[in-house]
């Protein structure tokens, strides 16, 4: 797992590293439960036949209650941090409207009156700047097929689906470049859907935002649900005589 830069993402490490140990701890007793009998039990006399035991009652009631207790542990233990990392606050400090397209990404950033936006294509992969220290709040779009926005460093990812407004929020910890891509298989480029995230003093963000509305390309007055992508690039060069139409 990547180092973690964000709150939320804390949360999530402390649960996946709490379960490893967990499982290991239960994974060093149930072999010793299985390989313990054969010293325990191993044969102590000439006899032929063993001591016969029709059953042992405070085993079987260990072995049936104690299970049943770990998953409820689990269970609930998951549930509580996985409503921390997504729980939305009521005003966050950005919002951004993200947008996964066949095959690239859009960035809708709100701005005075409309929006100022980035988006991918087939010659260069988009940015993601957010501010660091602030909460973020990703609202998800998609015009084609379901995509998946993930960012490893924050540790968070979420199916952005037709029709369907998911969304999410992470507030990052450090300044600094991370990568994100497309967690689900949407079709012949998915592994195109790549984005690069700056998290940047918010100082910086203000300024980012202000150079952007000084080009007219990244202005819009509603959001942009979905930039113009070409796979030129990816066939120059190759034999696709026979595989595209």
């Amino acid at each position: 797992m990547p180092e973690i830069k964000s709150e939320q993402g804390e949360h999530i490490l402390s649960l996946w590293q709490g379960a490893w140990i967990a499982a290991l701890i239960t994974g060093v007793v149930t072999w010793a439960l299985i390989l313990g009998p054969l010293f325990w039990f191993r044969r102590r006399s000439d006899d032929e036949v063993p001591v016969q035991t029709r059953y042992n009652l405070p085993v079987e009631i260990f072995y049936t209650i104690f299970p049943i207790i770990m998953v409820i542990a689990f269970f609930s233990h998951t549930v509580r941090v996985q409503n921390i990392a997504t729980e939305l606050v009521d005003d966050p400090d950005v919002v951004v409207d993200v947008v996964g397209q066949k095959w690239s990404w859009t960035f809708n950033h709100p701005y005075e009156d409309g929006y100022v936006f980035v988006s991918g294509t087939g010659e260069d992969i988009p940015t993601l700047v957010i501010p660091v220290d602030e909460t973020v709040q990703f609202d998800l779009y998609s015009p084609d097929v379901i995509h998946n926005f993930g960012i490893p460093a924050f540790a968070m990812r979420m199916d952005v689906i037709p029709g369907e407004n998911n969304a999410y929020q992470v507030t990052p910890t450090e300044v600094g470049e991370y990568v994100g891509k497309c967690y689900e298989l949407c079709g012949a480029y998915h592994s195109r859907m790549l984005f690069n995230v700056e998290v940047v003093t918010p100082e910086d963000y203000d300024a980012y935002l202000a150079e952007l509305a000084q080009d007219p390309d990244h202005v819009a007055d509603e959001p942009v649900l979905g930039g113009a992508y070409s796979t030129q690039p990816y066939l120059n060069g190759l034999d696709t005589e026979g595989e595209h139409s």
